[in-house]
Protein backbone atom coordinates (compact mmCIF):
# COMPACT_ATOMS: atom_id res chain seq x y z
CA UNK A 1 0.00 0.00 0.00
CA UNK A 2 2.59 2.16 0.80
CA UNK A 3 4.73 1.45 -2.30
CA UNK A 4 0.98 2.29 -4.10
CA UNK A 5 1.20 5.62 -2.27
CA UNK A 6 4.64 6.85 -3.08
CA UNK A 7 4.34 5.85 -7.32
CA UNK A 8 0.59 7.96 -7.08
CA UNK A 9 3.05 11.01 -5.48
CA UNK A 10 5.87 10.14 -7.79
CA UNK A 11 3.70 9.96 -11.02
CA UNK A 12 1.78 13.30 -9.80
CA UNK A 13 4.99 15.36 -9.49
CA UNK A 14 6.32 13.81 -12.77
CA UNK A 15 3.36 14.97 -14.74
CA UNK A 16 3.21 18.25 -13.41
CA UNK A 17 6.77 18.75 -14.13
CA UNK A 18 6.40 18.03 -17.27
CA UNK A 19 2.96 19.97 -18.03
CA UNK A 20 5.24 23.15 -16.31
CA UNK A 21 8.18 22.53 -18.31
CA UNK A 22 5.88 21.96 -21.69
CA UNK A 23 4.67 25.74 -20.89
CA UNK A 24 7.81 27.37 -19.98
CA UNK A 25 8.66 25.84 -24.02
CA UNK A 26 5.15 27.12 -25.26
CA UNK A 27 6.11 30.41 -23.50
CA UNK A 28 9.06 30.78 -25.16
CA UNK A 29 7.93 29.86 -28.64
CA UNK A 30 4.47 31.97 -28.23
CA UNK A 31 5.25 35.10 -26.28
CA UNK A 32 6.46 38.39 -28.48
CA UNK A 33 9.60 39.78 -27.11
CA UNK A 34 12.98 38.39 -25.39
CA UNK A 35 11.76 39.78 -21.52
CA UNK A 36 8.44 37.73 -21.66
CA UNK A 37 9.97 34.57 -23.11
CA UNK A 38 12.93 34.81 -20.23
CA UNK A 39 10.65 34.87 -18.11
CA UNK A 40 8.36 32.03 -19.06
CA UNK A 41 11.51 30.20 -19.37
CA UNK A 42 12.80 31.03 -15.85
CA UNK A 43 9.60 30.43 -13.57
CA UNK A 44 7.94 27.91 -15.38
CA UNK A 45 11.22 25.55 -16.36
CA UNK A 46 12.43 26.13 -12.67
CA UNK A 47 9.19 24.72 -11.36
CA UNK A 48 8.95 21.96 -13.74
CA UNK A 49 12.52 20.73 -13.89
CA UNK A 50 12.65 21.19 -9.92
CA UNK A 51 9.52 19.21 -9.48
CA UNK A 52 10.68 16.30 -12.05
CA UNK A 53 14.44 16.35 -10.19
CA UNK A 54 12.42 15.91 -6.45
CA UNK A 55 9.88 13.10 -8.13
CA UNK A 56 13.50 10.99 -9.41
CA UNK A 57 15.32 11.38 -5.80
CA UNK A 58 11.94 10.61 -3.76
CA UNK A 59 11.41 7.38 -6.35
CA UNK A 60 15.35 6.28 -5.80
CA UNK A 61 13.86 5.77 -1.64
CA UNK A 62 17.16 6.25 -0.83
CA UNK A 63 18.14 9.70 1.57
CA UNK A 64 21.52 10.92 -0.24
CA UNK A 65 19.86 10.71 -3.48
CA UNK A 66 16.72 12.45 -2.02
CA UNK A 67 19.36 14.93 -0.51
CA UNK A 68 21.17 15.30 -3.69
CA UNK A 69 17.88 15.87 -5.50
CA UNK A 70 16.83 18.52 -3.00
CA UNK A 71 19.95 20.43 -3.21
CA UNK A 72 19.90 20.71 -6.71
CA UNK A 73 16.34 21.68 -6.03
CA UNK A 74 17.37 24.82 -4.13
CA UNK A 75 20.23 25.31 -6.16
CA UNK A 76 17.36 25.80 -10.01
CA UNK A 77 15.51 27.85 -7.21
CA UNK A 78 18.29 30.37 -6.23
CA UNK A 79 20.36 30.69 -9.26
CA UNK A 80 17.16 30.73 -11.73
CA UNK A 81 16.16 34.36 -10.83
CA UNK A 82 19.36 35.54 -10.90
CA UNK A 83 20.21 34.58 -14.09
CA UNK A 84 16.85 35.48 -15.61
CA UNK A 85 17.69 39.17 -14.33
CA UNK A 86 21.37 39.32 -15.89
CA UNK A 87 19.79 37.93 -19.32
CA UNK A 88 16.70 40.71 -18.87
CA UNK A 89 19.21 43.53 -18.05
CA UNK A 90 22.17 42.44 -20.62
CA UNK A 91 19.30 42.72 -23.17
CA UNK A 92 17.71 45.74 -21.91
CA UNK A 93 21.56 47.33 -22.18
CA UNK A 94 21.80 46.06 -25.32
CA UNK A 95 19.31 47.91 -27.22
CA UNK A 96 16.25 44.95 -27.21
CA UNK A 97 13.01 46.71 -27.63
CA UNK A 98 10.01 45.57 -25.45
CA UNK A 99 6.89 44.83 -27.35
CA UNK A 100 4.37 47.43 -27.87
CA UNK A 101 1.70 46.10 -25.59
CA UNK A 102 4.14 46.94 -22.39
CA UNK A 103 3.07 49.76 -20.84
CA UNK A 104 5.96 50.45 -18.32
CA UNK A 105 9.63 50.80 -18.58
CA UNK A 106 10.91 50.81 -15.64
CA UNK A 107 14.37 49.93 -15.73
CA UNK A 108 14.88 53.08 -18.71
CA UNK A 109 12.81 55.21 -15.99
CA UNK A 110 15.46 54.33 -13.37
CA UNK A 111 18.36 54.98 -15.57
CA UNK A 112 17.01 58.20 -16.61
CA UNK A 113 16.55 59.01 -12.81
CA UNK A 114 20.12 58.03 -12.29
CA UNK A 115 21.53 60.14 -15.41
CA UNK A 116 19.60 63.82 -13.86
CA UNK A 117 21.40 62.72 -10.65
CA UNK A 118 24.85 63.45 -11.75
Amino acid sequence: MLELGLALVVSIMLVAGGIFTFLAALGIVRLPDVYTRMHAASKAGTVGSGLMLLAAGLHSLDVAIFTRALAGFVFFVLTAPVAAHLVAKAAHDAGYRLTRLTTINELRDAHNRNVKKR
